[in-house]
């Protein structure tokens, strides 16, 4: 496949919908084969992606087509169980306004940045918090209003996705590691507690 300088990667929306802003802006962020799989979606889910927020460009070798197309089966291995609950509790949690395969595709895309060791905006490759800020209040309303405490965004998904299913919370499989590991999570820190000296001696 062309370098991605070369790819006709044009996207051209269909509608006004605020859907195809903020996909289009994760598409333009990851518009070459290896980050475009790194978004978890199949070339299946991908293409009917395209179809319905995008206008469609004639059939050829390069561009948004060829890539999904191209697409492998996402695998997340060990993380399987994360990957599937963390996409359930967000699809639970859409805006009921959307498209339930708009609100499925962006949970999948969330989940599966969670497994890798950045900012959640620097695995989405957006600009910044505020980008991933506007993404999740746009899909997922209600789980925003939640996050009282300014918690990363990250972080705040991994422990509400273990609260949905009775569990403590706890870091995401990519939390480890960021940069930010040990400031988000420094409860998790062993307390160590310091042992006396032994002054049975002094008796």
């Amino acid at each position: 496949m062309s370098d991605c300088k070369t790819m006709r990667l044009t996207l051209v929306p269909a509608h006004t919908r605020t859907e195809a802003v903020l996909f289009a802006s994760l598409l333009a962020a990851n518009a070459t084969p290896e980050r475009v799989a790194r978004l978890g979606l199949s070339g299946a889910a991908l293409t009917a992606l395209l179809r319905r927020h995008f206008v469609q460009p004639l059939p050829g070798p390069e561009g948004w087509p060829a890539l999904a197309a191209g697409l492998p089966t996402p695998a997340w291995a060990s993380n399987a169980i994360f990957v599937v609950e963390m996409r359930e509790m967000l699809r639970r949690r859409a805006d009921p306004m959307l498209h339930p395969a708009d609100a499925a595709d962006m949970a999948t895309i969330l989940a599966t940045a969670c497994l890798r060791p950045d900012h959640l905006w620097r695995d989405l490759g957006l600009t910044g918090r505020d980008d991933v800020t506007a993404l999740l209040t746009h899909f997922f309303p209600s789980l925003v209003a939640e996050n009282t405490g300014n918690l990363r965004w990250k972080r705040f998904l991994a422990e509400a996705c273990a609260r949905a299913y009775g569990r403590a919370p706890a870091p995401a499989p990519g939390c480890p590691g960021c940069e930010a590991y040990g400031e988000c999570y420094v409860h998790l820190r062993q307390t160590v507690i310091p042992i006396k000296a032994d002054d049975s001696s002094a008796h």
